[in-house]
């Protein structure tokens, strides 16, 4: 009987030890994200009284060996998305990222997870923005229900103005699409 019972042990913890790996480890100062990790997220970013649906959906996964996190999403299957890396800046003593887009712009930026209500707090700057935005603060988190809220606003010609808000929820694997 003892054999069996511990047969079962040995089993539990060699597919224990499977699961961990597979989840992989992250740069300690990434640990704080790792609730985002391999999860499809679907967003409604409709503006109100708009008809025309605008549908986010994104992925955030594990990269370069766990330096990393590269969220990527798309808005209405390809019409813009992009390709964000967050990882530590040592020289910054800051989570850092860079965010390319379909549109021919990019932000680089450095944020900070807040451990008191685990919020994600970012500031980035934007790179060849045809629309006169230079800067973007946006704040996002993990609701008890499992939802991800998210929103944000932009320096635009020098001045500060609502950008989009949103709730996304988790939702089956999906592809992420680019046109």
């Amino acid at each position: 009987m003892s054999r069996i019972i511990l047969s079962v042990i040995l089993l539990c913890s060699a597919w224990l030890a499977s699961a961990a790996e597979e989840q992989g480890s992250l740069h300690p100062k990434l640990e704080p994200l790792r609730p985002y990790l391999n999860q499809h997220w679907q967003g409604d970013l409709t503006q109100p009284g708009k008809a025309e649906k605008v549908i986010d959906r994104s992925l955030w996964s594990r990269a370069l060996n766990g330096q990393a996190i590269k969220s990527v999403h798309s808005i209405n299957d390809g019409q813009y998305g992009g390709e964000s890396f967050i990882f530590w800046d040592e020289s910054k003593q800051s989570l850092a990222y860079y965010y390319f887009t379909t549109a021919g712009f990019y932000t680089h930026g450095t944020m900070e997870f807040d451990v008191r209500v685990g919020e994600i707090v970012a500031l980035e700057n934007v790179e060849n923005n045809q629309n006169g935005i230079t800067q973007v603060k946006s704040f996002s988190r993990i609701m008890p229900d499992g939802t991800l809220q998210s929103k944000s606003s932009y320096l635009q010609n020098g001045n500060w103005v609502d950008g989009h808000s949103a709730t996304y929820k988790p939702v089956a694997q999906q592809q992420i699409i680019f046109k």
